[in-house]
């Protein structure tokens, strides 16, 4: 096992320099171009977020944008309410193959055959 597997086994953040040395190794493109490539994903996710666009990735999951009304919150500390204001928020919707993955299983076995997603 690589020194990179083994310190995300550890609970290790990956980084984005991380997927473009991935990028770089498995793809070969120099990585400047790993880099770019990366980057140009995660602008791309991030524009059609900004859009208010689900974005889904086969087999990984979706991001969904969310709108939240507004609401009374509590301050914990002071007990005193406070208006929180409407917002978007993202949220991430893991999908059964991921899910799977993360638990040691298969997709199929949970879903009676069929690997959803």
């Amino acid at each position: 096992m690589s020194v990179a597997k083994t310190d995300r086994a550890n609970g290790r953040t990956v980084t984005r320099a991380d997927l473009s040395e991935v990028v770089y190794h498995r793809v070969g493109l120099s990585r400047t171009e790993s880099a770019e490539l990366v980057q140009a994903v995660l602008d791309e996710i991030c524009d059609a977020a900004a859009r208010g666009e689900t974005v889904k990735l086969s087999s990984f999951g979706s991001f969904v944008v969310r709108s939240k009304g507004q609401r009374i919150g509590r301050n914990p500390k002071t007990g005193v309410e406070v208006p929180i204001l409407p917002r978007r928020v993202m949220v991430f919707k893991p999908s059964n193959v991921l899910k799977a993955r993360i638990n040691g299983g298969s997709a199929a076995r949970r879903n009676g055959g069929a690997a959803a997603d």
